[in-house]
């Protein structure tokens, strides 16, 4: 991993604790984010521990984000060798639910934050590793696509939100799609369906108290909420070489909710 190039697009939750990894192992890493001071904090933090990483704070709904985020780390490092595509949303507040009372916002604006978004960092990220030679193990890239436990597994009392739902499991369609042609363009392509975890986006759900007796069930292995940093090493696995002959695949991180009853 050592001077490898990754883009992160988060800058706290699982996304800051990969990054946290990936510089621990000598990669240089450019991160995103929508939160500036959340951006900055990321990056104190990590200067206090010995590393320089550079960001560039930015709306990833907005279409000219994902390509000026890709431009500025080419612009510092000349190439990309990874991509963690990890910014998304829980659209509730925006009308998200069941689909009889999803509002045409809930559904457009969850589906553009959470699929679109990861379609365009994707594109961008693509484009140049197409253009580069291949590293030492006679590859060009590797992408990690964030997806989730409840494309898969939906759980309909406590998580009934359609489009969540919908936008999770076009992402793993989409990373089967990237696997499947950019294969023999020496690009790896996967995707990563996590249960629920500790982070910002999940403060709602670890709040209430219902959530956490189904988590009691649901993920076994942890009695309930997962930790970030857990996730956190699944992801630095698949981004790593220790995983370069997997493509197209999805890995469910999910303390064991798609098998407990």
């Amino acid at each position: 991993m050592k001077n490898k190039v990754f883009i992160v697009t988060a800058s706290s939750g699982i996304g800051a604790e990969t990054i946290k990894l990936l510089m621990e192992a000598g990669a240089n890493v450019f991160f995103s984010g929508i939160d500036e001071k959340q951006c900055l904090h990321l990056q104190c933090e990590l200067k206090q521990s010995g590393y320089e990483a550079s960001f560039l704070c930015g709306d990833l709904t907005h279409p000219e984000t994902a390509s000026n985020i890709a431009s500025a780390c080419i612009s510092i490092y000349g190439r990309i060798d990874g991509l963690f595509n990890v910014a998304g949303i829980s659209g509730r507040k925006y009308g998200d639910g069941p689909l009889h009372e999803c509002t045409d916002e809930g559904w457009e604006f969850t589906i553009q934050a959470n699929l679109t978004t990861q379609f365009r960092m994707n594109r961008g990220v693509i484009t140049q590793m197409l253009k580069q030679d291949m590293d030492e193990n006679g590859q060009r890239g590797v992408i990690l696509n964030m997806a989730s436990i409840l494309g898969i597994y939906p759980e309909p009392k406590q998580f009934p939100t359609i489009a969540y739902g919908v936008s999770k499991g076009s992402i793993i369609s989409m990373s089967k799609m990237m696997a499947s042609y950019y294969a023999e363009h020496k690009i790896r392509v996967n995707a990563l369906a996590p249960g629920l975890t500790l982070t910002p986006m999940s403060q709602r759900a670890t709040g209430d108290k219902e959530v956490i007796a189904l988590l009691k069930k649901k993920q076994p292995l942890t009695d309930g909420v997962m930790d970030g940093k857990d996730v956190a090493a699944t992801a630095f696995y698949l981004l790593s070489n220790q995983s370069n002959l997997i493509t197209g695949q999805v890995l469910l991180a999910d303390a064991g909710w798609s098998v407990a009853g």
